[in-house]
């Protein structure tokens, strides 16, 4: 068995590196590969030890992850609060509307904005944010239709979704095994459908939080203060702290 975080993240990208997707997805990006760098270095300075709560996403938004290699990883934050700062390759198949610029790129994802956001607000320091929680993503590819248009793996035939899955759910278990939380909170219904489904009988205990996506009108309504009131029903102890947007 694997026994760290990044040798299991090598192991799920060689394993996926079998998987095909049809039509309509016409583009895969891959950033446990051509952001290896960067993944690796979130991994290691960030990720070692055991964890009393995981966060886990689903996969990787067009402005996040697939331009830094960090799950919800919003360039700015990555950049200057988690100080991160390595090698961003091109993905084998780019699509000339999501281009991969590393930290060099001028978009800002929303959803990695209100997370991260919301632990600089109420944690001020990684050390503190990260002695409570750590950040995953389920998934770890990004699929893009010929248009540029995002497209979630919830929505994948059965049997492309299925073979998806079973690589993700064993990565997903093997971490957990490492980080040994209490508790993962899936960060919207599909996170929190296959921690639950991966991760049965391992005694974790699972929860969800509201998703911090634009496309969700209730998002768009105080994500934050939504998020902190859902964690503390859920029993997560956290600082007082002004919320934001």
């Amino acid at each position: 068995m694997a026994s760290t975080l990044i040798e299991i993240s090598d192991n799920l990208a060689r394993r996926l590196k079998q998987q095909e997707f049809p039509a309509p997805v016409s583009h895969v990006y891959n950033p446990l590969v051509y952001a290896r760098e960067m993944h690796a270095q979130y991994l290691e300075r960030y990720g070692s030890g055991t964890r009393e709560i995981v966060l886990l996403g689903m996969n990787p938004g067009p402005w996040g992850m697939v331009q830094t290699g960090v799950p919800f990883g919003e360039v700015g934050i990555v950049r200057n609060w988690l100080k991160l700062d390595g090698t961003v390759n091109k993905p084998s198949n780019e699509h000339a509307k999501v281009p991969v610029r590393g930290l060099d790129s001028p978009r800002s994802e929303v959803s990695g904005a209100r997370l991260w956001g919301w632990a600089k607000e109420t944690y001020k320091t990684p050390k503190r944010f990260f002695k409570q929680f750590f950040v995953i993503n389920y998934c770890p590819l990004a699929f893009l239709i010929e248009s540029g248009r995002n497209f979630t793996p919830d929505k994948l035939p059965a049997e492309t979704r299925k073979r998806l899955e079973d690589v993700c759910d064993r990565a997903l278990f093997e971490m957990i095994e490492l980080l040994r939380p209490r508790l993962v909170i899936g960060v919207g219904a599909f996170a929190e459908k296959r921690a639950t489904i991966a991760l049965d009988g391992s005694g974790v205990s699972i929860a969800r939080i509201l998703h911090p996506s634009p496309a969700s009108p209730a998002a768009n309504r105080g994500w934050s203060r939504q998020a902190i009131a859902q964690l503390r029903e859920i029993g997560v102890d956290l600082p007082k702290a002004r919320t934001i947007a």
